[in-house]
């Protein structure tokens, strides 16, 4: 039987998936290059997978495969960025790429195409979230921060030129409120860290069994209860409390002993942070942030203009915070940076009506 000759149509398609099987799959190496043990491996193994795909389209287009095109825009970010940093942003991108893969819907893929990519993207999301799970911490406070100092401090601005005050008015509440906003936040950063690590060392097991095991009664004694009440089963409890009191004559799995005497998690106080790191990182983030509302006004503009200036300046940032936390979270950057907008000027349009309805109350 004669093989069909693909359309136009059907050719440059192919080669677009060809050319993007291509891509990911030189994505997938330079982060393997980054990584070692495991980690590496997976992505390698990533990167032969898109090679079995690419063969297939190879294998459609024969003759009509041409000079190499050129992979999409994203998938040539998405290869820029693991060269240059092979971060977690660039894992957060490969898993969204392979999530709006096409072939399940492309008669022209196979059902194993389809199985492959959405597989991938599992994969991808395990890789990232240690990644994702290290930025946590730090990056809700900068989110936080940044976003609560844009959005209270454009709708301090924005409120109070609505009561008809003078400019210079505006931009010393604009700057008081900075000021106010970044000392409140990094002062309450400082007291929710400490008391959290405080809360936290509260629960860490103490050495007293080691000390006090000699002295127990052997036929009446509480040290069960302690590993009971840390989360071992009952079998290695009673083990190891024979093992504390020198004694191994419990029918039990001898291999329950030598554990560690912390049989809790340990605090992961390196991902916590400290009090003052996170106080002085909350105060920069709203800083940050509540000074690009009063740009406008510290370079000299007045009434309207320079409203709408802060306004489009905000707007502009809170697309971007949006849209790296959509790229981060594997969603649609869009959504996610029109949501921003849609609540920071929202806040600000209903602080503004309300400065409003102030001005003509006291005017």
């Amino acid at each position: 039987m004669t093989e069909r000759t693909p359309t136009p149509t059907e050719v440059k398609r192919w080669r677009q998936y060809l050319a993007d099987e291509r891509g990911e799959a030189a994505v997938y190496r330079d982060l393997a290059k980054r990584r070692t043990g495991e980690e590496r491996r997976i992505l390698l193994a990533l990167a032969e997978a898109e090679g079995r795909h690419e063969a297939h389209w190879l294998a459609l287009l024969g003759e009509h495969a041409g000079q190499p095109a050129r992979a999409s825009a994203r998938n040539r970010l998405l290869g820029f960025l693991a060269r240059r940093f092979g971060s977690v942003f660039v894992l957060a991108l490969a898993q969204r790429a392979e999530s709006r893969s096409p072939y399940a819907t492309d008669a022209d893929a196979t059902r194993s195409m389809a199985a492959d990519e959405a597989i991938h993207e599992e994969v991808i999301r395990a890789l990232a979230t240690s990644g994702r799970n290290r930025l946590s911490g730090s990056f809700r406070a900068a989110v936080f921060g940044a976003n609560d100092g844009l959005v209270s401090n454009l709708s301090l601005v924005v409120g109070m030129a609505a009561t008809g005050v003078s400019s210079q008015v505006v931009l010393l509440s604009g700057i008081a409120g900075l000021l106010a906003g970044a000392l409140s936040m990094g002062a309450g950063e400082f007291v929710s860290v400490r008391s959290q690590r405080e809360l936290l060392d509260a629960s860490l097991p103490t050495q007293v069994t080691l000390t006090a095991a000699p002295a127990l009664d052997l036929e009446h004694n509480e040290l069960v209860l302690v590993y009971l009440a840390r989360g071992m089963s009952r079998e290695a409890a009673e083990h190891r409390a024979a093992e504390r009191m020198g004694l191994y004559t419990c029918d039990c799995d001898p291999s329950l002993s030598r554990h560690a005497d912390d049989d809790v998690a340990p605090v992961d106080h390196e991902t916590l942070g400290t009090a003052w790191g996170a106080a002085t990182s909350s105060f920069c983030f709203f800083a940050s942030g509540a000074i690009i509302p009063i740009l406008p006004f510290l370079f000299g503009l007045t009434g309207a203009g320079a409203l709408l200036l802060a306004c489009v300046l905000v707007g502009l940032t809170l697309l971007g915070t949006g849209a790296v936390v959509g790229l981060l979270s594997g969603a649609s950057p869009l959504w996610r940076g029109l949501r921003q907008l849609a609540i920071g000027l929202g806040a600000a349009a209903a602080t503004y009506l309300l400065g409003l309805l102030f001005g003509g109350i006291v005017g």
